[in-house]
C-alpha cells in the first residue's frame, strides 16, 4: 500500500467528487495524509473517509455542482471520481443515458464549475477514466462510452485551458479492488482469468490509483497536462 508524502500538499485545497467511496474514499485519504484540506462529496457523505468535510452531492442535480464548488473560497484540486455502471442492462437507452449523466457529463459539470477557482490557483484536475477508455466492454457499453468519453474530455480541456495555468489529467485504472469489482472477484473463472492477463498477477487496491491521482496532481507532475495514465499492473499492454 503506498503510502502519503508527509506534506506534499500541506495549504492546499482539495475537492474530491465521488470520494464518499471505493477509489475516490482512497484518494481523498491520501491527500488529506499529504497534508490537504480536502472537501468530499457524493451521494453517501455518511459513509466518507473520518475526518474529511463531506457533503452531499447528485451530479445529475441541475446546479448543484455549480453551486457546491462555485461556492468555495479557494480550490488547487479537483477530482472528479463519481461514476455508476449498470451490467447486463445498459443497452436500454433510458439506462444509456442516465450512466453518461453522471459519469461524462457529471465531470464536465463539475470541470467547468471549478475552472474559475483553478485558474485563480494555477490548479489541475484529474479525472477518473478506465482500462475501458481503451477497449470495447459487451457488457457495459454505456459505462465504456463513458468512460471512453472523459478521456477526450480530458485531453480536449487540457489543451483549452493550458493557457490559463490549469493542467487536466486523467488516470485509467484496472481491474481495482472495490465494492464495484466484487462480483468478478467472487467468481473463480473469472477471477483466474483477470489475474492470467494482469502481468503483475493481483488486483489492484484503491491505493494504488491514489498514488498516481496525487502524483498527476502534485508539483512532479507541473509539465504533465492531456495525460490518461493506466494503473492497470500492465493489463493494458499485455
Amino acid at each position: 500500500m503506498a503510502e502519503g508524502a508527509g506534506q506534499a500538499f500541506a495549504g492546499r485545497r482539495v475537492a474530491v467528487v465521488g470520494g464518499t467511496s471505493g477509489i475516490g474514499a482512497a484518494v481523498a485519504t491520501r491527500f488529506a495524509a499529504d497534508g490537504a484540506d480536502v472537501l468530499v462529496a457524493g451521494l453517501a457523505s455518511a459513509q466518507a473517509p473520518p475526518g474529511l468535510r463531506a457533503v452531499e452531492l447528485d451530479v445529475t442535480e441541475p446546479g448543484a455542482v455549480e453551486e457546491l464548488l462555485g461556492g468555495l473560497p479557494r480550490l488547487d484540486v479537483l477530482v472528479n471520481a463519481a461514476g455508476v455502471i449498470r451490467r447486463g442492462s445498459e443497452f436500454d437507452p433510458a439506462v444509456f443515458g442516465a450512466v453518461l449523466e453522471v459519469n461524462l457529463i457529471g465531470t464536465m459539470r463539475a470541470c467547468v464549475a471549478a475552472r474559475p477557482l483553478l485558474a485563480a490557483s494555477g490548479g489541475s484536475i484529474v479525472n477518473l477514466a478506465s482500462m475501458l477508455s481503451f477497449f470495447g466492454g459487451p457488457l457495459v457499453p454505456a459505462y465504456t462510452a463513458s468512460k471512453g468519453g472523459v478521456a477526450q474530455l480530458t485531453k480536449s480541456l487540457a489543451v483549452a485551458w493550458a493557457a490559463e495555468g490549469v493542467r487536466v489529467n486523467a488516470v485509467a485504472p484496472g481491474w481495482i479492488r472495490t465494492e464495484l469489482s466484487r462480483g468478478a472477484r467472487e467468481d473463480p473463472d473469472t477471477d483466474r482469468r483477470i489475474l492470467e492477463r494482469t502481468p503483475m498477477r493481483r488486483w489492484g487496491d484503491p491505493e494504488d490509483v491514489a498514488g498516481a491521482v496525487a502524483f498527476l496532481a502534485g508539483p512532479d507532475a507541473a509539465f504533465v497536462t492531456g495525460v490518461v495514465l493506466p494503473v492497470d499492473g500492465g493489463y493494458l499492454a499485455a
